[in-house]
Parts: C-alpha cells; structure tokens; sequence
C-alpha cells in the first residue's frame, strides 16, 4: 500500500500517543514474545513445487522482511522490544511452516525490501505491498489479504452504516490529505453535490492520537482511515467501532501480496501453502487474533490484475 510519510507517522502514533477512550480496557492481544504460535502442518504439495536446487537465503529458512513501519497490528514489537510480531510475521509462520522450514522475521523499511527482494537479501516481502501492475513487472505476488479501508465512529454514534456517498452527507469525516481514502470520499462529494446532496465535510489531521481525540470528542462524526489502525485501536482502546468498508483500491480492487523476486519459482509452493493455510482454518485464526476478519480472503490467488499507477 502507498502512503504518505504523514499517514505513516499516523500508523506508528496509533499505541504509542493514543487518548484514553472511554473506559480503559486492556489489551486483547498478548504482545508476549512466548505468545502461543499458530502452527500449520507441512504441505507436501507446496513442498513438492519448491524448484530443484532452489537456494533459500539460509538452508532451511524462509527469510522474510517486514517493515516496522505498517504498524500494529500488522507489525509491531512484542514486550521484549526486539521480536517482530503482528499479523504479517504470523502469516508467514503459516507459511514457513507449511514448507518445512524454520521461519526467520528481519525487520526492513518501507525502501529498502524492493532492492532486498530482487537482490535476494530477503526470501519474500511480507509488509502490507499491495498489488500494482508496475510491480507486477518486477515482482511475483500471491495474495493472502484484502486492502481494506474503514470507516469508523464513536461508539454512540447514530451512525450506523457507511456504503455509499450519501451516508456520508453532511458529516465530518477525518481523513489523511493525499491517501486513497480522501480520492474516496472526494468523488463521493461530487456525487453528492451532483444529486443535490449536503456534502461531507473532510477534516485533515497528521497525528493519529489527535484525529481519535476529535473523533472521541465529537469534533468529527467519522474517521475514515486503513482498516487495520483502527481495527487494533478499537480492539487495545474501546470507544471505536466500524460502520463501513470499502476496498483500497476503490472503485478497482486492491489486494496485499506475499512479494518475491520475479521467475525465482517460488510463488508457486507459497500460493499453495497459502491455500492449505486458509483450507484448514489457520489463516482464519491468524486474522482472529489481530482483529482483521474484515481483510480476509476465501482463496490465494498468483499475480492477480494490479492497480494502475
């Protein structure tokens, strides 16, 4: 996914700055870095299409890059404050074992796993990449999420549903300047403002702890933002729930892909071991235990049509 560096800045604010909603509630997710993993078993079809004489970056290892970046409850430090847990590192768990190998987590920004990948530094990128058709000519992709955008209010909010543009008319809807959310609710103010509707009013903040603030305050009716920020916040804080979903890439479809070095031939075992994964309900509960039901996918899919860029 692309972001701005403001947006980013968001993302990584949303546990460390964060007002206290409503009542304080605790944690749903154990950050403990002996946190029961959520195992799959070998995959002797994705075993048997891993290439002849293929060279992991370590024998016996799946090597994959994550960056700290995307924040939680995709990536995150757990409480020893060097383990890299979170939904992607327990994705490609699911992964690496179901290829028989031990799993290896290097935490990576944002710039550097396109040179990591193709060099080889790195097995696989799992860091929120979404599928662009300009990546797709460097990169092979299976995919294992939907890019889902949320919408979510107050818990006492009225509000109840957000589908479509005249949901939002006349609200004040929070949203970072130069994301694909603000495209979103741009056009759907021109559709309003084309039938006669009250347009929505944006309301621009570059920290995250600031925007829940306002939201919580009743300064803004919604906030309008990546699914998985919010999702952790309304799950870790209270306060918060989701009224609405759109896809990130609306009105197209955008979706998040394991990333690998073009030809290599390992997208194949892993879109397998991706499926065997989904099939026998491990990648359901890998979901389940960072509050990201809403992105889940029913099949894995090999370089599927990307995003113009």
């Amino acid at each position: 996914m692309k972001r701005p560096i403001a947006l980013l800045a968001m993302a990584i604010g949303a546990v460390i700055a964060l007002p206290t909603l409503a009542a304080e509630q605790p944690p749903v997710f154990d950050l403990s870095p002996q946190r029961a993993p959520i195992d799959a078993p070998r995959n002797p079809a994705a075993i048997a299409q891993i290439p002849q004489g293929f060279k992991f970056v370590e024998p016996g290892t799946f090597t994959v890059a994550i960056a700290g970046a995307s924040g939680p409850p995709l990536a995150l430090l757990a409480s020893d404050d060097k383990t890299t847990i979170g939904s992607e590192a327990d994705t490609a768990r699911l992964i690496a074992d179901s290829l028989g190998l031990q799993l290896k987590v290097v935490q990576t920004s944002w710039e550097d796993w396109p040179l990591g990948v193709s060099s080889g530094k790195y097995d696989a990128v799992l860091s929120n990449v979404t599928v662009t058709e300009s990546r797709k000519k460097r990169f092979d992709f299976a995919t294992y999420r939907q890019d889902v955008l949320g919408f979510y209010v107050k818990d006492n909010n009225p509000v109840t549903s957000i589908k479509e543009a005249k949901d939002i008319a006349g609200l004040k809807v929070i949203v970072g300047s130069g994301t694909n959310q603000e495209k979103v609710l741009l056009a759907w103010n021109e559709a309003n403002e084309k039938a006669g509707v009250e347009p929505a009013t944006l309301v621009y903040y570059d920290d995250q702890a600031a925007a829940t603030l306002a939201l919580q305050s009743g300064r803004a009716d919604v906030f309008f933002a990546p699914n998985s920020l919010l999702a952790y916040i309304a799950a870790t804080r209270g306060g918060i729930k989701r009224v609405g979903q759109l896809n990130g890439g609306w009105p197209l479809q955008a979706d998040i892909a394991v990333t690998l070095r073009k030809g290599n031939g390992l997208v194949t075992p892993i879109h397998t071991a991706l499926e065997g994964a989904i099939a026998g309900g491990q990648y359901a509960a890998v979901l389940e235990r960072w509050g990201l039901d809403a992105e889940r996918i029913d099949h894995s899919q090999i370089n599927p049509p990307g995003l113009p860029d």
